[in-house]
């Protein structure tokens, strides 16, 4: 592992498969706390929501227009 950054709190390393691994105090920092920290470093970026398409409702269709 490759370390990226280290700061008072944690050490942030970068593994051989592109990920990253933040350890605290000799501690492995896990899930929520890990993203926190490598959102607030900018090394990753939040996913965005994909849309949602708006359902039609039955018996609502499309009329030909009329000419």
């Amino acid at each position: 592992m490759q370390q990226i950054k280290q700061t008072a709190e944690y050490t942030i390393y970068q593994k051989k498969s592109g990920r990253y691994a933040v350890k605290a105090k000799k501690q492995w920092v896990k899930a929520g706390d890990k993203t926190k920290i490598l959102l607030a470093e900018a090394l990753i970026t939040q996913p965005r929501p994909k849309p949602v398409p708006e359902p039609v409702a039955e018996g609502e269709t499309e009329a030909p227009a009329a000419s």
